[in-house]
């Protein structure tokens, strides 16, 4: 699959975000650019599979040229993001939370940058990769 153009953006007290122009609603975010990238590219790639999934079309990526024509994403820095196609399949799974801690998570996760389903992804990694 080709590249798409990130843009990441920096508010002060805040993640970097990283918005898609071809992908409006998919976003992601990361403490550090690094992060952010590789959030990225994660994020991009389970919004791609969901079209996918959905039966959906994928768009052509867009130019540079075009993208930072729109002067709405003159404010971001612009880098290329591949759809890694080897990612894990996504699974839709049910899961049962006090509704008190969906809420917090809820909030989190959009004041972050993140989807639920990317915030407890990355909150599930984190939390195994410090018990091993």
């Amino acid at each position: 699959m080709p590249s798409y153009i990130g843009l990441i953006h920096k508010d002060a007290n805040s993640d970097f975000g990283v918005s898609f122009p071809d992908f409006p609603g998919a976003i992601s975010a990361g403490r550090t650019l690094d992060d952010a990238r590789a959030m990225a590219e994660e994020a991009l790639a389970l919004h791609v599979e969901g079209l996918i999934e959905d039966g959906a079309e994928i768009p052509e990526p867009s130019t540079l040229e075009d993208v930072m024509s729109n002067p709405d994403n003159r404010t971001g820095v612009a880098i290329l993001v591949s759809v890694k196609t080897e990612q894990p399949k996504a699974v839709r799974v049910n899961v049962t939370l006090p509704e008190d801690v969906l809420e917090q998570i809820d909030r989190y996760a959009e004041a972050h940058g993140f989807t639920r389903s990317g915030l407890l992804a990355q909150a599930a990694k984190k939390l195994m990769a410090g018990a091993a």
